[in-house]
């Protein structure tokens, strides 16, 4: 996890540059991202009056789906470690409604954050903790000191017990780390895992009160060990998790995990097109939908959500909000709501050079997780560049004849490109495939050229 010397060094530029490695295109949306990202650290720079007076400038990306949303607000947060939540407007009710509620966005973001602490701390230990792991297994492995064996006592060759039993420890523990002694038995008590209880409360509304039911009934609940035999090897892992949790602090990681989130998070809500209400229904308008733009405000104005760790605040989490607006504007949300939102980005739909710069560019782009996946059965995968040029204007013109789906279409053509290909991989004599613009077009042309199989197949 970063500290905040790291951030320092992520400029805005800097930023961009790391989302080109993965994300073609949409410069407007990467500047916006990387500019609030930067004004996180700035804000560390203001004096405490002032710094908890500047807010983070919330965006919202507005864009047709399979364009890379979703994509920048995940890997800006894998840049910087910020814990990251994405959870979709639709899944979520009016306060009195069933269903989830917003307050379970932050919730989740805490637990996100948690995770993030937890793997840094773990790693702090890790080295310390086999090291107990070892002295561990030395004492499973030797055998027991005599009832009789007196401190001080002699053996025959006038040694004492204890320097010959140091002795054999030392040379048990070379070989120990050597990996000499992985495949002997060891018998170690496990406690037994408590059984979560039925969940009893099915409405979002009582999440809270359901998980600290839950935690209740798992003290309550008795736990008892159990003994088992395993390899050296086998025991190393379970005893060093083991004892890695147990030297964690869980108060101190839940503490610093409220203030990452507090000051670092970032919560991107998708699908925030669909909770506009839609007049012109005959149902009429939605009560749901303004609801949950109604519960919506207070979180990303900034207020005190209570979670089982303890209460967070949202005043400087970072929102990104993200729809296609298909059927509404932006100006159809509540105008408190809009007014959250000063950063509008519009997406732009992908053409036919930047389909070809998706298959060819990002670091783990698809063309390059197929050929890993091939590889895997020994087959090497090869594409021209007239097959992805190919590939290319088949997805940029299904998409304008049918639904626009994005670079998501690439997945579907390149399934049924490689769909032979992957289903005998495993019995080919020939390892090295090569992939060409007339085997592109003899598998997907016939699919092109009816409107209605396209639609449904590609």
């Amino acid at each position: 996890m970063p500290d905040f010397e790291s951030r320092r060094e992520l400029t805005p530029r800097q930023i961009v540059c790391e989302l080109d490695r993965d994300i073609v295109g949409q410069a407007d949306a990467k500047r916006a991202v990387a500019i609030a990202l930067r004004n996180r650290w700035r804000r560390r720079c203001l004096p405490e009056d002032l710094r908890k007076q500047t807010t983070p400038k919330n965006i919202m990306l507005i864009g047709p789906t399979g364009v890379g949303k979703t994509e920048i607000a995940r890997r800006l947060a894998e840049l910087v470690g910020a814990p990251f939540v994405k959870a979709e407007a639709t899944k979520y009710t009016e306060v009195g409604y069933v269903g989830r509620d917003v307050e379970g966005l932050i919730r989740d973001l805490l637990e996100a954050a948690i995770l993030l602490v937890k793997a840094s701390e773990r790693a702090k230990v890790a080295d310390e903790a086999l090291e107990r792991v070892h002295e561990r297994l030395l004492d499973l492995l030797l055998p027991a000191v005599p009832v009789d064996a007196r401190p001080g006592a002699e053996s025959a060759q006038g040694e004492s017990v204890s320097d010959r039993r140091r002795r054999t420890r030392e040379k048990m523990r070379d070989r120990l780390l050597a990996g000499e002694l992985d495949d002997r038995e060891v018998e170690i008590i496990l406690p037994a895992k408590s059984v979560s209880p039925v969940s009893i409360l099915g409405a979002g509304n009582f999440e809270q009160m359901e998980m600290d039911l839950q935690n209740l009934f798992e003290k309550m609940a008795p736990r008892p060990s159990q003994t088992r035999k395993m390899p050296v090897r086998q025991a190393r892992e379970v005893l060093h998790q083991r004892e890695i949790e147990a030297m964690l602090d869980s108060d101190k990681i839940t503490l610093e995990a409220i203030t990452l989130a507090q000051d670092s998070g970032i919560v991107f809500l998708d699908e925030i097109d669909k909770i506009t209400s839609d007049e012109s229904s005959p149902r009429g308008p939605d009560v749901s939908r303004q609801g949950v733009q109604r519960d919506l405000l207070p979180i990303v104005e900034g207020t005190t959500v209570n979670t089982k760790h303890g209460p967070v605040r949202t005043d400087h989490v970072l929102f990104i909000a993200a729809g296609a607006f298909h059927r509404s504007r932006p100006s159809d949300l509540m105008p408190e709501l809009q007014g959250r939102f000063p950063i509008r980005v519009e997406m732009h739909d992908l053409t036919r050079d930047d389909f070809v710069r998706i298959l060819r560019e990002p670091r783990l782009s698809l063309v390059r997780q197929y050929q890993a996946l091939m590889a895997a059965e020994g087959v090497t995968l090869e594409f021209t560049d007239a097959a992805i040029l190919s590939m290319a204007d088949i997805a940029f013109e299904v998409n304008r004849s049918t639904q626009n789906i994005g670079a998501r279409r690439l997945h579907t053509i390149l399934e049924r490109v490689l769909e032979p290909i992957s289903f005998d991989a495993s019995d080919r004599e020939d390892k090295h495939v090569v992939i060409d613009a007339d085997e592109i077009r003899q598998r997907l042309e016939p699919l092109v050229k009816d409107e209605d199989l396209s639609r449904f197949i590609l």
